[in-house]
């Protein structure tokens, strides 16, 4: 039976293998999503996403993560979370319920507490060093961005994103970007396919980027056309009215396991399916579209 996984950049592919191992033994996209998420999450040598983020201006690290069962169309979500392990976890579980599915600061902690989930200090000494050395500086957000997304289709047929960041470095506090909000940083649909954003989230939230694409495919374009078309028509506007456009990146899969991608900057990418092993793309916008080629 057909399986797939997609990561966001360079740093998904170790988890995209664990992914894709798990899909081919016939796990589940959620699993396979979390197993993706979480080996980012773990590895302090990433400096956007869980243990080794960079912190906010206040020199705390607030985590935000989403994830959506395609099934069901029900979504789970943390914003601002500090001192748990694993926020993508956390987001998972709330998906279970018809309400309270969002929760944020105190309340997502209290909740994570609650039900039991693994609690870690996430500054590493490295991150600290970094936060150190700059905030001496002008306190400006990097601008990497660098969300880590996991999108998956098992061979149940069932779709699940999957998305976890610890935010802009020297963010303002209590600031959330797109990753937590369903249609903007995430959505998945099972009939249809899936997507999710990694850039600046303000601006990925002012054309609900994930679900522009996944509606894009269910109106008939290609996987690769209506990540493209998403993109492309958000990243225009957005020149139109302010004269630029910020960094903003796109994966996507539909129900069949066909992947796709679009961006506006250059952006890596890993891949897996049932007929391919694990393999990082790189992708460079060019005047007649995007060049995508194996790194």
């Amino acid at each position: 039976m057909t399986w797939c996984v997609i990561g966001t950049w360079e740093m998904a592919a170790q988890g995209a293998v664990k992914a894709a191992d798990l899909l081919a033994k016939n796990g589940t996209a959620k699993q396979a999503t979390l197993a993706g998420v979480q080996d980012v999450e773990d590895n302090p040598e990433f400096h956007s996403v869980g243990y080794g983020g960079l912190p906010g201006k206040d020199g705390h690290i607030a985590m935000d993560a989403g994830y959506m069962d395609g099934d069901t169309l029900h979504f789970g979500a943390v914003s601002a979370l500090e001192g748990f392990r694993s926020p993508a976890a956390v987001a998972q579980s709330l998906a279970d319920g018809d309400a309270n599915n969002f929760r944020t600061g105190a309340g997502a902690a209290l909740y994570a507490e609650e039900h039991g989930f693994e609690k870690r200090n996430n500054l590493t000494p490295e991150a600290q060093e970094i936060f150190e050395k700059k905030k001496v500086e002008a306190l400006k957000a990097y601008d990497g961005h660098d969300t880590v997304c996991f999108l998956a289709l098992d061979q149940k047929g069932t779709i699940c994103a999957t998305t976890s960041t610890s935010g802009l470095f020297m963010k303002e506090p209590g600031r959330v970007g797109d990753t937590p909000m369903p249609g903007v940083g995430y959505y998945a649909d099972s009939e249809v396919g899936a997507a999710a954003a990694t850039g600046m989230g303000e601006e990925i939230a002012k054309g609900a980027l994930s679900y522009a694409a996944v509606a894009a495919m269910k109106a008939g374009l290609p996987v690769q056309s209506a990540a493209e078309q998403a993109v492309k028509e958000l990243n225009d506007s957005l020149i139109r009215r302010n004269g630029y456009a910020q960094p903003m990146s796109l994966i996507a899969i539909d129900a069949h396991g066909s992947w796709g991608v679009g961006t506006n900057c250059e952006f890596t990418f890993a891949v897996a399916d049932d007929k391919h092993a694990m393999c990082v793309y790189e992708v460079i916008p060019q005047e007649a579209g995007l060049e995508i080629r194996q790194k």
